[in-house]
């Protein structure tokens, strides 16, 4: 077990009640698909914290700080940024907009080959707009400026 997993741990059980607040907010022929996600999430995490507690009785307790000695910060710090900002223009653009000059500039930062951004934007463009758009019938963020 790695001390750093507790932290984590607490942050996914954190999600998930902070999820299970805004669901019941919904009506409730709307809420049974993301209580399953929710349900499903804290279960594997519940799981999860079993298996780490088996771990540390087997192995012991690590500090988990060894598993951070390839951490780049120069990259880490752009893309939390630019995490940021896709949150704000998908609050303005809406989705799709926001996603792709996410992707874009995620990935152009990352000094992915040009291609490779074309074809994997405009794959899971693609695969979003299908999945969620076509046949889940889920709304989107449209964003202020095109309500």
């Amino acid at each position: 077990m790695k001390k750093t997993d507790i932290g984590v741990v607490a942050f996914i059980y954190a999600v998930c009640l902070l999820f299970l607040i805004m669901t019941l907010q919904l009506p409730s022929a709307a809420q049974t698909y993301p209580m399953f996600i929710i349900i499903l999430l804290a279960a594997l995490t519940t799981l999860y914290v079993l298996q780490m507690a088996v771990g540390a009785k087997r192995r012991g307790v690590t500090s988990g700080l060894e598993d951070f000695e390839g951490f780049l910060p120069r990259q880490f710090f752009p893309v939390l940024g630019m995490v940021i900002v896709y949150l704000v223009i998908m609050y303005f653009a809406g989705f799709y907009i926001a996603t792709l000059l996410f992707m874009a500039a995620c990935l152009l930062f990352l000094k992915v080959p040009k291609w490779q951004i074309l074809l994997s934007t405009g794959v899971i463009l693609a695969l979003v707009y299908c999945a969620f758009t076509l046949f889940l019938k889920v709304k989107l963020p449209m964003g202020l400026l095109f309500k």
